[in-house]
């Protein structure tokens, strides 16, 4: 036995304009069904937002993000999704959306440490 869980992760993307096509990686959301573990970290690169876009709403892509991480904690920051398990608010964070903020395709592996698993794939593949 290798101690190693399966894990889901999905990148969040930001589109700043839909109609350009144009997003680049804002976060990361991990799924560990075997752990009941969901999380999300999020690092938006204003630089490139706007480059992408000069007036886009800075403010309004950083409360989207803030609010995918708030549904992935659980609690009073999850708003409706408050009660319904980490399946649950994962598969509600990966839902298609068209959105400045949408998830992206979903991904699997083996983790031992889905915490750990986050914060590696937010550095990799994020920042």
């Amino acid at each position: 036995m290798t101690g190693r869980d399966v894990f889901e992760y999905a990148l969040v993307r930001v589109v700043p304009r839909m109609e350009r096509g144009e997003c680049f990686n804002a976060g990361v959301i991990v799924y560990c069904r075997a752990r009941s573990y969901v999380a999300a970290r999020t690092h938006l690169d204003e630089a490139k937002l706007l480059a992408l876009d000069p007036g886009a709403d800075v403010t309004g892509v950083r409360a989207a993000l803030r609010a995918v991480e708030g549904v992935c904690s659980g609690g009073e920051r999850a708003g409706q999704a408050a009660g319904d398990d980490a399946g649950r608010r994962f598969r509600w964070l990966i839902a298609p959306r068209s959105t400045v903020v949408q998830p992206g395709p979903v991904h699997t592996g083996l983790t031992a440490d889905p915490e750990a698993e986050v914060e590696r794939l937010l550095d990799l593949l994020v920042r």
